[in-house]
């Protein structure tokens, strides 16, 4: 979609497109409890197993936003303050929405009001924020410390590797002391950080990633066999519990980060993106899809429970993943409509930060 200097990069869209996909499908198959499909097993389909752990697909979105900021402020300077508006009239507006929305659905319930206020208010700085809100305080938690990203990447883009190294470090330190690093690497900048960084660098190593295709389908193919190994061994959930204390879980932010910002340079690079039909389609969905991260999780769990009871059993994997896609492809009306008279009225406010 075009940010407010007017740019619009519609490969970028086709990514945000797939990064949507990889998390609904993550929420419909599993539903958070493994059901209708088992947290059990990887399936035989080896490359697959992405969807199977598509939690990942948030690893995804933060590796574009580095990405994608360190493509528009490419050595320009910016008025921080009006960046931080115009960041918060893309995101708070749909937020406050879900959060109203939510609240609604508390009460209704019966809920205590005091405890929710209070829960979003912890959210300005810890994961508590609902329907995928946590990624949203995230985001904004990089966004605060964009100015040191740019003073590095001044200096040299090559030094933001030891913003890698004190991120892995701290993991390692809260590993000793917790016996986990799960809640830190996925929840929280420290672990998102990696995919921040590296989004950010493979902007500037992006003439020596250009066309590299065979380097790319060497990587891919290490990246999903790892998750097909990740996934076969329990996954998110059940290695062997959650929070896991598997030593990995130190390393999968850096291991993700890697993979998905050098993707995003070679298909951002390597390609004349097509303005055709079907380029136009998946770029909409990539438009929407700040929507579909919010809205979906309002109906995709009652949606498979709906569809695996009273329509078909879709307990097998590779059923189960076959209805996400028309689930997805079913919440393009709602993406649209959400885009247009709750997102779009606040992005046509926005004004130019760059100088």
């Amino acid at each position: 979609m075009k940010s407010s200097s007017g740019a619009h990069y519609i490969g970028l869209d086709h990514i945000r497109a797939v990064a949507a996909f990889l998390v609904i499908t993550w929420h419909f198959i599993h539903a958070g409890h493994g059901y209708p499909v088992a947290f059990e097993g990887a399936p035989f389909i080896f490359p697959l197993a992405i969807l199977d752990e598509g939690h990942t697909g948030v690893a995804l979105f933060m590796a574009l936003s580095g990405y994608l900021f360190a493509k528009l402020l490419n050595g320009k300077r910016i008025l921080y303050t009006q960046f931080i508006f115009n960041r918060a009239l893309r995101l708070l507006p749909l937020l406050f929405i879900v959060i109203l929305i939510n609240y609604i659905i508390h009460k209704t319930n019966n809920g205590d009001s005091i405890a929710f206020i209070k829960n979003i208010l912890i959210g300005i700085a810890l994961p508590t924020l609902p329907n995928g809100g946590w990624s949203i305080t995230i985001e904004f938690h990089y966004y605060l410390l964009i100015p040191i990203f740019l003073w590095i990447i001044r200096k040299s883009p090559i030094n933001l590797i030891a913003l890698l190294a004190i991120a892995i470090s701290l993991r390692i330190i809260f590993y000793t002391i917790y016996g986990e690093s799960q809640s830190l690497s996925y929840w929280t900048l420290l672990g998102r950080i990696d995919q921040f960084t590296l989004g950010m660098l493979a902007f500037h190593l992006r003439d020596k990633i250009y066309k590299q295709h065979s380097l790319f389908i060497l990587l891919s193919v290490i990246f999903l066999l790892f998750y097909w190994y990740f996934d076969s061994k329990g996954g998110f959930y059940q290695s062997p519990a959650y929070p896991s204390p598997s030593k990995l879980w130190i390393f999968i932010p850096t291991i993700e980060a890697v993979f998905y910002a050098f993707l995003i340079a070679w298909y951002d690079n390597s390609f004349k993106h097509s303005e055709g039909r079907l380029s136009k389609i998946v770029s909409q969905f990539g438009k929407f899809s700040y929507s579909f991260y919010l809205l979906h999780f309002f109906i995709v769990f009652k949606a498979s429970e709906f569809i695996h009871e009273n329509i078909m059993d879709i307990s097998n994997f590779y059923i189960a993943c076959l209805w996400s896609l028309v689930f997805y492809i079913c919440m393009y009306p709602i993406g649209y409509i959400s885009y247009k008279y709750i997102e779009s009225p606040f992005l046509k406010t926005r004004k130019p930060y760059l100088l």
